[in-house]
């Protein structure tokens, strides 16, 4: 640590921090554009243009040596390693075939099955009128869209893919209680998700099916195509669960942004990409340097973690103006981080932003208005920003 640099003594991933990182986030920002985090002896960068500059390099920020603090170059994973923790060219077929698959022509072809389960979804909620927003909403609507996209067996998917995510992600924050629990909660998941992630146990012409395609056309291998379906299940999954809540936690705060959304349902998009923005559902992630680089005036070795705040970045009033923290449906927000940048940009993003499009489209077009029956839950995750309870009252207009 060079001597200039700020030390920051405050645990980002308390409990206090996690549910509201913002007024943390503030302080860091202002402290300079790297902060030494002492108690866990890294460099933290929260502002957007370095956050930016680091994830725009791939070659010296490198995600091979692992997204979490645990450098894979001289620790073993936990996992067999995918398509998140690889470099050019290993990288380069992985994401390849994922493009492939998740290609602008499929993800059409994916909206109007989309569309028929979310008006059905909806008419459920509104004949129900109290509901909760997470578990009624949120999780249902990606894993029975998204998994029969996928083509994974429907039993088991609640039981195993949340829980699942949640303990892959925890990964990408420190070893604490925190993390222990979630890989309890989750560790009996990864036998059934891999299991379904084998050619024989997925519909023929899903996407995990197109992607086994690939491995017999000699694209990728049979190990890769197992794991890229296990990504893909990730990518599109936990993700969006998160950003739906979200979003529903957005309209219940701002009910004026909501009803600029219901007289001009186009809206719906600038709202999920303002919602990712003021409520990023990746909140950190690490880079390793690959050489002895220079980066906001400090000068770090090879070999060394450094950690992203995304959450923070995203409401960099130098990138945002002096309303960052103002949630607007207005604003021009795509140029957020919330999907990274780069070579590693979340690449199942167009199906997660098509299931959230189809979801609040139709709830605007009906009419929908949200009221809150209860205390919001958050959901604390050393990654993740989200919700775990939303009581809400849904009624149509």
């Amino acid at each position: 640590m060079a001597a200039s640099v700020p030390v920051i003594d405050d645990d980002p991933y308390s409990d206090a921090n996690l549910a509201d990182p913002y007024p943390l986030f503030e302080r860091m920002r202002d402290a300079g554009p790297v902060v030494w985090l002492e108690r866990y002896g890294v460099h933290a960068f929260t502002r957007d243009a370095e956050c930016r500059e680091i994830l725009g390099d791939w070659a010296t920020f490198i995600s091979s040596a692992g997204v979490g603090p645990s450098n894979l170059h001289h620790e073993p994973s936990w996992r067999p390693r995918g398509i998140l923790e690889s470099d050019p060219p290993v990288h380069g077929p992985l994401r390849k075939a994922m493009t492939e698959v998740i290609s602008p022509r499929g993800v059409r072809a994916l909206r109007a099955q989309f569309e028929v389960f979310v008006a059905e979804l909806v008419e459920s909620v509104l004949e129900r009128g109290s509901v909760d927003g997470v578990c009624d909403i949120a999780e249902v609507l990606p894993i029975r869209v998204f998994g029969d996209a996928v083509g994974i067996p429907r039993e088991g998917r609640a039981e195993n893919l949340l829980p699942h995510g949640a303990m892959n992600f925890s990964t990408f924050g420190p070893r604490d209680a925190r993390y222990e629990e979630y890989f309890r909660k989750g560790e009996k998941t990864h036998e059934w998700v891999m299991n379904n992630c084998a050619r024989e146990n997925l519909v023929p012409g899903g996407l995990g099916s197109q992607i086994w395609e690939l491995a017999d056309a000699g694209e990728i291998t049979a190990d890769q195509a197992a794991l890229l379906v296990r990504a893909l299940l990730s990518a599109g999954l936990d993700s969006t669960v998160i950003a739906i809540g979200n979003v529903l936690r957005e309209c219940l705060r701002y009910p004026e942004e909501w009803a600029r959304v219901v007289e001009r349902p186009d809206l719906a998009k600038f709202a999920i990409d303002e919602t990712l923005r003021h409520e990023s559902p990746f909140q950190s992630f690490f880079r390793t340097t690959s050489r002895e680089v220079g980066i906001a005036g400090l000068t770090l070795p090879a070999e060394t973690k450094v950690l992203l705040f995304i959450g923070s970045a995203n409401r960099d009033r130098e990138r945002w103006g002096d309303d960052a923290d103002l949630f607007d449906v207005g604003r021009q927000a795509g140029g957020h981080l919330a999907f990274g940048m780069g070579i590693h940009q979340c690449v199942g993003q167009p199906i997660s932003r098509l299931e959230m499009d189809v979801l609040f489209t139709e709830l605007a077009r009906r009419k929908v208005t949200f009221e809150q029956t209860g205390d919001p839950v958050p959901y604390l995750h050393n990654t993740l920003k989200g919700w775990s309870s939303l009581p809400m009252r849904v009624t149509a207009g």
